[in-house]
């Protein structure tokens, strides 16, 4: 483990020192793909006795999503979750007060939403510091992460935990690389794209793709990628996850500094001890979440508006819906009758493949 870590900070020491041009592109790019496949080595060990690849703690998924509260220790995480779900978490002035994963319920707008209050991590948690491995392993499995940084502390504590969340392929706000990867028997390394290239050259490219021992592939670019977006396509195991930045203890600071703050993308300013926009941080989760609320009409009857059946955005097919009731409904499945603004008429009649968005 140790001449793992030893690699990994020789490599981030010769980027440190390489300057960005377009001469030592090609450089860059094999550095960072070498980067890549030891912090993968690092994080899933392969010695038996080294216990499972990033374990996390054991916490029964339940509910409609999963929201994870991320943090360095005392930021606030556990009086949030006291106070959004009435779920007891110690709280305490001192650092690591939580040291396991608490989870609690909100009930908001008909969706079920479990909320976990996850240790404070420390840096150098992506090499496996602390217990900074059982946290992130755990935010991978969320549907949405809530950084909770302190408005009293330097800023610069966000790009800190994003750097630990990246080290551990979790990329937050990000879309997946919008790039073909494809395997081949023979003919080499392809490279074509539809855009001018600014970053990424065949050449590069090659470079990448040879560290993997990847030697025939056909890759294809439909935006001006960069090598780390094909090393992200490569591994394969990035996750991409929505994430809200919640600025607690506001009470603490002037109003100049609070109209600074609530300027800044993807922000939520909280006070969670004086329960101060709480109301503006739920909505802003239920905004990232992206959950869509399917009411069930009987027939001849109004529809049932106490109990929604929520989808998620990336699975709201008809098929879907029929799943979430139980799994034997689409054995005897013929059609459904949809109302709403996502069809032309009121009702229609859909199959199982349409979308209900």
């Amino acid at each position: 483990m140790a001449t793992v870590m030893q690699k990994i900070k020789d490599i981030e020491d010769e980027m440190a020192r390489t300057q960005k041009n377009k001469a030592t592109a090609h450089h860059l790019g094999l550095l960072k793909a070498k980067l890549a496949k030891l912090r993968r080595e690092l994080l899933a060990p392969s010695s038996k006795g080294a216990g499972g690849p990033g374990e996390g703690f054991d916490v029964t998924k339940s509910g409609d999503s999963r929201v994870g509260l991320v943090g360095f220790p005392s930021v606030g995480k556990s009086t949030l979750l006291n106070k959004l779900t009435g779920t007891f978490s110690e709280v305490a002035s001192y650092e690591f007060t939580t040291l396991t994963c608490i989870p609690g319920v909100i009930t908001y707008r008909g969706a079920k939403i479990q909320l976990l209050d996850l240790p404070g991590i420390i840096e150098g948690a992506k090499d496996g510091k602390g217990r900074g491995r059982q946290v992130i392993s755990t935010a991978r499995t969320c549907n949405c992460i809530l950084i909770v940084l302190d408005a009293i502390k330097p800023i610069t504590h966000k790009r800190l935990i994003e750097k630990e969340l990246e080290g551990f392929g979790i990329r937050l706000n990000k879309e997946p690389p919008n790039l073909t990867f494809r395997k081949k028997d023979k003919g080499g390394i392809n490279f074509t794209s539809t855009v001018t290239n600014t970053n990424l050259d065949l050449e590069t490219v090659k470079a990448i793709c040879s560290e993997y021992r990847i030697h025939n592939a056909d890759v294809s670019l439909r935006y001006d990628a960069t090598a780390d977006d094909l090393i992200d396509v490569i591994e394969g195991s990035r996750v991409y996850i929505p994430c809200i930045y919640a600025v607690n203890k506001i009470d603490q600071i002037t109003l100049e500094e609070l109209e600074v703050l609530d300027k800044l993308p993807h922000y939520c300013p909280v006070s969670a001890h004086l329960e101060w926009n709480l109301d503006g941080l739920l909505e802003k989760i239920w905004e990232y979440l992206d959950l869509t609320r399917i009411y069930t009409k009987p027939k001849g009857m109004n529809p049932d508006y106490e109990d929604p059946v929520i989808l998620s955005s990336k699975r709201r097919t008809v098929e879907d819906f029929c799943s979430r009731i139980h799994k034997d409904m689409l054995k005897q499945f013929k059609y459904a009758l949809v109302w709403g603004s996502s069809v032309k008429h009121k009702p229609q009649r859909v199959g199982r493949v349409d979308s209900m968005n």
